[in-house]
């Protein structure tokens, strides 16, 4: 079944009181909505070329816009000392893909194109000289562009 656009399910009514009846022939979908639960994630962990090891999950992917250039922008949280979890946001050009796209005649799948969006991870796991953190995280500007996009294809075989 489909879940409605604020995550609740069809068959339940959003402005009910949590004292509701049960439905019935008198009372359609008088039952209030639960909220959907969080989704559990599986935290993977990354030895990265400086010696640190980070956690990590995958939390979302959203179009996204920077610096006038549109594409999408996969959020991973990240954590280094297994404390504190920040999230480390990998933009996705469009024009890179797009380019790819004609020059290879394909165009990347969804799970090809998160594929390159944690190998970028990867790759800035493995240039950091320090730890990172939420300051770090979020002064730093991590794409896949046209520049990169190539080499990290070709680590997928693709």
């Amino acid at each position: 079944m489909e879940l409605r656009r604020d995550g609740t399910f069809p068959f339940c009514n959003p402005s009910a009181p949590f004292t509701a009846r049960v439905d019935s022939a008198l009372f359609p979908l008088d039952t209030p909505c639960m909220a959907r639960p969080d989704a559990v994630r599986r935290v993977k962990s990354y030895s990265a070329a400086s010696g640190f090891v980070y956690q990590y999950y995958f939390f979302e992917v959203l179009p996204a816009r920077r610096t006038g250039k549109e594409g999408r922008e996969y959020t991973y949280m990240v954590s280094a000392d297994r404390r504190s979890v920040f999230p480390l946001k990998i933009f996705v050009e469009k024009d890179a893909l797009g380019a790819s796209t004609r020059r290879t005649r394909r165009g990347l799948t969804g799970t090809e194109e998160y594929a390159v969006a944690k190998l970028r991870l990867f790759q800035a796991f493995d240039e950091l000289n320090a730890p990172l953190d939420a300051g770090g995280a979020a002064s730093i500007d991590l794409r896949v562009d046209q520049a990169n996009l190539d080499g990290f294809l070709q680590q997928l075989d693709l």
